[in-house]
This record gives C-alpha cells, structure tokens and sequence, in this order.
C-alpha cells in the first residue's frame, strides 16, 4: 500500500472517535474552521459576490470528506426532475480530469478527460454534463450551448459558494460526522450545523435517522450486473453465490460496495482500491477468481488498454423520497435562494 494510502487509512479510522490523535489535530481544525467561516461570511455579507448563472441551481454536496452516495442522488434527482417537468442540466469539478476549462461530457467521453463521476453521470442520465473547476463558468456554457435547460443540478460544490444556488442538498453516509471534528482532527469541511434545505442519510445498517431537520433516507439498491464486454448480457447477483468472486471498489467508501453483495447472499473475496483508481493496467491479473464484481464508477475507467473477461459491474439506483423530491420541486418553482 502506498504511503498516502496508508495515511488515508489511518485518518479514516482515528476521524470516527476522539482519540490521541484527533486531539493533537485540533489546533490545527480550529485554524482550518476560522479560514472556512471567515470565507462563509463574506458571501454571506456580500463581501464576495455569488453568481446567479439563469436558472436555478441544486447542489448535491457534504460536509464531509470521501464518498457518501452522492452520485446515485444526483442520477436519481435528474430523473426525478425530469419526471417533474424540468429539463435538468450537471455540473461537476471533473476530480482528476484533464480539464481547466468548461467541457462538455458526454458517453464517449474518457474518463481521464472528464473525471469518472461525470461521465458515469453523463451515461446514465443523458443529460448535459459539464466539468470545471470553476462551477460557474460550467454553468454558464451548459446554458449556453443547451438554452432548453431550466434547472442545473451540482454534483457536489458545496462549498463552491461563488455559485448561487436555490437548493442544498447533503448526503451522509453510515459513517455520518464521524467525531464532529474539522479538518484535519476529523472528517468536516463545515460544522454539521451548517445550514441546508435537506439531509439525505445513506445508512443500510440503521432504521434510524439522526435528530436533524429535513433529513432523509437515501436507498441504494443493487441491480442486475452486467458483463463489461457485452453490456447487454446481465445476471441476477443471486446466480454469483456459487462462484469464486472477487469485489473490488475504487470509492470513497468501499465496505458499502461489499455490503450491498453480501446483503443479496454473496460471500466474496474483497478488495478496496483507492478513491478514483485509475486502472492503468489489470489489478486483477493474477486473482485466481471466477467472476471479479465492480462498481459503476470504476468500469468508466476500464478502456481498451487491458480486458478481463471475469469482470462484471453492478449498478446501483437510489431511491428518493417522494417528499424530499417534492420540497426541491417546491423551491425550485419559488426560486429561493439558498
């Protein structure tokens, strides 16, 4: 394991209690809070100036550091506004594309070009992506080049404060706030009292939701895989449980992956690969395995550089609750500013 794997590893674990460690960090959270508030307050003020792209923005973002879900919420929103009578349009940051202007994203895009979120985002819903770093500028050429679009959804941005936005949404998972501390002394980018519309919890383990506000369930179910080399060839998981398999996962919280496949009766060999893992070449190449279980994600990476006729990928949907689609309807059609 890489140097930097080992340390994510580590803070990932020592974020979710208080111990030695996360005290020790705690000068350095307490800096890292005054500089986020400091920058909160000036838009906030009008010291800095938000920018209002032409039609309103819903941002689906967290408060903490990995991955929570976020993904399958911002699909599962565009269909859902879709439904609603919107034409929806994303925007993304494109994490680890080759992007420094706004760039349209669409299914054949790479990966490499266009961050793998986006373009499994631009797959799934056909809707149109834009990826840069500034948000706004995205915005902006979506617009431009799709006038019909009435509503932009932001994969993430949170803290993007220069894109005015009607709607904020935040995802947490199992793992919630962790120990409650900033950054670096724990998992927060902005206090769990930061202000928001709704609360989504990604949680499989609890019936139960924290005691916040507008807080939600957010259901991530498993659908049939299907084969990498024939898309159209698909198998219930249930048929893998007498197989050999591998699960690997290059997210942000890969025990979920490995959960989802152990709920629907599978007990597989697993592997957790770093966030966004690139996949130059076959990591798999030597696992004695009948059939290798992936994410979505990770098989928008998976190029004509190297094939591997075992790997099969599982799709997740999420299920959004009829009244947390109808409140972002509600404020999308009242136009409040957020």
């Amino acid at each position: 394991m890489r140097v930097a794997a080992r340390i994510e590893t580590r803070l990932t674990r020592e974020w979710q209690r208080r111990g030695a460690l996360a005290w020790a960090l705690a000068p350095l959270a307490c800096a890292f809070g005054a500089g986020a508030a400091l920058r909160r307050a000036a838009y906030a003020l009008g010291w800095a100036q938000r920018i209002d792209v032409g039609v309103p923005v819903v941002v689906v973002g967290n408060v903490t550091v990995g991955g929570t879900g976020k993904t399958p919420t911002v699909i599962a929103l565009v269909d859902a506004l879709r439904t609603a009578g919107f034409t929806p349009g994303v925007v993304s940051r494109g994490y680890r594309a080759n992007v420094k202007t706004p760039t349209a994203v669409t299914a054949t895009s790479r990966a490499k070009d266009a961050g793998d979120e986006p373009l499994l985002i631009a797959r799934r819903t056909h809707a149109p992506v834009y990826v840069c770093p500034d948000r706004v500028a995205a915005a902006r050429a979506l617009t431009g080049a799709h006038p019909d679009v009435d509503v932009i959804v932001s994969d993430d941005g949170l803290q993007h404060y220069r894109l005015a936005r009607a709607v904020e949404l935040v995802v947490f998972d199992h793992r919630l706030g962790g120990n409650g501390f900033l950054l670096p002394a724990g998992p927060l980018r902005e206090p769990l009292s930061r202000r928001r519309d709704a609360t989504l919890v990604n949680d499989p383990y609890s019936a139960t939701l924290p005691p916040w506000p507008d807080t939600y369930t957010l259901v991530l179910a498993p659908g049939d895989a299907w084969h990498l080399d024939a898309p159209a060839q698909r198998r219930p998981l249930a048929r893998f449980a007498p197989l050999r398999v591998l699960a690997a996962a290059g997210i942000g919280a890969p025990e979920r992956f490995f959960a989802t496949l152990r709920s629907a009766g599978l007990a597989p060999a697993t592997r957790a690969l770093p966030d966004h893992y690139a996949f130059a070449d076959n990591p798999f190449a030597d696992d004695d395995v009948d059939a290798i279980l992936i994410t979505e994600k990770d098989a928008v990476k998976l190029g004509a550089s190297w094939r591997d006729a075992r790997i099969w990928v599982v799709p997740v949907e999420a299920a959004l609750d009829p009244r947390l689609i109808a409140l972002v309807v509600e404020k999308l059609r009242g136009r409040t500013s957020a």
